[in-house]
């Protein structure tokens, strides 16, 4: 059995037991969240819409560093940025 859910503007195919890196979601590492916008659940062969995922956060964490370089030839120009995305680590306990 999985299901489709949507969080942070990308979409995830998950099961129970399944652990996923979302964009940060609030609450507090421990806690136990519902994922409602589902898109789409299957248990087999039946596909269905609907429904509401079960999630554990884990933990709070960042992604790796994403360098920005820009640069202008010729004219002195150089910018140097960085940037970490905060992200959450959920564990799926069960699919509704």
């Amino acid at each position: 059995m999985f299901a489709v859910v949507r969080t942070g503007g990308k979409q995830y195919r998950v099961a129970a037991n399944d652990k996923i890196i979302v964009e940060r979601l609030g609450g507090e590492p421990g806690e136990t969240i519902t994922l409602d916008d589902v898109l789409m659940v299957s248990d087999g062969g039946t596909l269905k819409s609907g429904g509401a995922v079960t999630a554990e956060i884990l933990m709070h964490d960042k992604a790796d560093k994403v360098i920005i370089f820009k640069k202008r030839r010729r004219h002195n120009y150089r910018r140097k940025n960085g940037h970490r995305q905060h992200q959450t680590v959920l564990k799926i306990l069960s699919i509704a």
